[in-house]
């Protein structure tokens, strides 16, 4: 829609508060340099999410803006160090955290939120974690449908597509990206600051931050946000659905009728489309097992559609589940209070993830639970499905780079512990449940009429690992399809030599 004179004043206003990015060119002195065993590296070194991994990089670079990056950038490259680039840190891979890492760029002091009269877009700094972007977005009356935790950086979970609670109603991040300011590396190794827009010269590198992933192409410094972003929800309900122990046939039927509800509900448009209603289960099905409810209040009765989405999963669940009582507070007040804080919690992580296009068989369903019913591990690890479609399969496949539109679920496999002698039983936990669900295609999620592949902001090597997939479908097609050939197009433009490289890069290299 064209931007009103209301936005344009609200966003006008919002930029003349704040400090805006410098431009390329700006700021030119060198970027601060830290080494190891100096003030601070174990700081930066080890502010990664998932404390499986842990890199030992020669130097950390710290720029605080563009021209920074660009000579740090610059600088690895002629010192011949493989780099990595951290934005919030909340990789689950050890795409940044690794062997080979001996230059991070870390990116958190690019972390400002500005109105760009250049472009008339909201910029946002790739080290701007969502807690930033919401509270200043929010100061010109708008926001994004971007994801539940606070904490996470926007740089790479932006170019990875960004989902959230308002996505089944407004779309992915992506969809509202007009343009990307990147720092690439050409085949003499010399560093440009780029900017690609939607509809500029360079098309194409904007286009493969819509869904391509992060540490592809090259350093992304900010992004620029279309003007007319969505307004905020006036309001929101909020509750939460507790579980009771549930024995196989009432974990089958009420996991059952919640796929099945969504899956009815997923098309762009409906009347559900404003709840976002993710559910955790926790190993044991002891609890806290649980789904968050939100509801936007600004669109039909909230209540009567709460009553009516209750009634439908919990129908001859039995112990019935029991519903906290509903609070009705604004956007901003359910941002600050029931989306999740940020900060890291310092466990070792595997997670596993899929979309689904058809709700799973109840033998699925059994397998599912079989898992999750093993005592052996209680504590922090979680099976979550996370409600998706909507408005975001009103989109092409190669709209963006994020072809998964025509999902209505995704789910995650999220595997946490905090001793380094667990890791092996609970990562044959974690792959082995998902190769059984998986255990018809391959043990894995091959992109079908049942199947939607999976999502790359939820990386998972295992599917790059011909021991747990067994399809003959490459990882590529499960995280990309049919937009991969033009993501390999792009990569050879803009990294020639392959600077930017991890476990499932595009064109990856033989990673053992």
């Amino acid at each position: 829609m064209p931007l009103s004179r209301r936005h344009f004043l609200a966003a006008s206003a919002f930029g003349t508060a704040m400090t805006g990015i410098a431009p390329p060119g700006a700021g030119a002195a060198e970027p601060g340099v830290i080494k190891k065993g100096e003030p601070g590296y174990a700081e930066l070194a080890e502010r990664g999410y998932n404390r499986r991994y842990l890199a030992d990089p020669r130097k950390i670079f710290t720029p605080a803006d563009t021209e920074q990056v660009r000579g740090a950038v610059e600088r690895a490259v002629c010192e011949g160090l493989p780099m990595a680039v951290r934005s919030g840190g909340h990789c689950f891979e050890d795409f940044v955290d690794n062997a080979r890492t001996q230059a991070i760029i870390d990116l958190r002091r690019l972390d400002r939120v500005a109105w760009d009269d250049a472009h008339s877009a909201f910029s946002v700094g790739a080290g701007a974690d969502l807690e930033t972007v919401y509270a200043q977005l929010l100061r010109a009356g708008v926001t994004i449908p971007g994801g539940i935790c606070k904490g996470v950086g926007a740089g790479g979970y932006v170019a990875g597509g960004g989902y959230g609670p308002l996505s089944r109603q407004l779309g992915l991040v992506a969809d509202y990206l007009y343009g990307v300011e990147v720092v690439t590396v050409d085949r003499t190794g010399a560093a440009t600051t780029v900017l690609a827009t939607e509809d500029g010269p360079h098309a194409d590198l904007w286009w493969a931050h819509t869904g391509g992933g992060g540490g592809n192409f090259g350093v992304v410094t900010r992004y620029l946000l279309r003007a007319d972003l969505p307004a905020p929800p006036g309001g929101m309900l909020h509750t939460r659905l507790l579980l009771p122990p549930l024995g196989e046939e009432s974990f089958v039927r009420f996991v059952g009728n919640y796929l099945a509800f969504f899956e009815s509900h997923s098309a762009p448009g409906d009347p559900f489309a404003n709840l976002y209603a993710p559910l955790h289960i926790r190993p044991g099905l002891a609890g806290p097992s649980d789904v968050l409810i939100l509801l936007d209040t600004d669109r039909h009765d909230p209540r009567a559609l709460l009553g009516e989405f209750l009634a439908a999963i919990t129908a001859g669940v039995t112990p019935a589940p029991v519903l906290l009582p509903p609070t009705r507070s604004s956007y901003a007040d359910t941002v600050a209070n029931v989306y999740y804080p940020g900060g890291m919690p310092g466990a070792r992580v595997k997670v596993k993830a899929a979309y689904l296009r058809r709700a799973y068989s109840t033998e699925q369903l059994r397998i599912i639970y079989r898992y999750l019913s093993d005592l052996r591990f209680l504590g922090e690890s979680q099976l979550e499905f996370l409600p998706f479609g909507g408005a975001i399969n009103a989109v092409r496949a190669d709209a963006t780079a994020m072809p998964a539109r025509d999902s209505f679920m995704k789910m995650l496999i999220h595997a946490t512990w905090r001793l380094p002698g667990d890791d092996a039983r609970y990562l044959a936990w974690a792959r082995e449940m998902y190769r059984d669900i998986y255990a018809d295609t391959g043990g894995v999620p091959v992109p079908d009429e049942v199947n939607g592949g999976s999502y790359i902001n939820y990386p998972d090597s295992d599917l790059a690992d011909d021991r747990w997939n067994t399809s003959g479908v490459p990882w590529h097609t499960l995280y990309y399809r049919g937009n991969y050939q033009r993501l390999r197009a792009i990569k050879a433009r803009w990294d020639p030599n392959s600077v930017f490289q991890h476990r499932l890069s595009i064109d990856r290299p033989d990673w053992s």
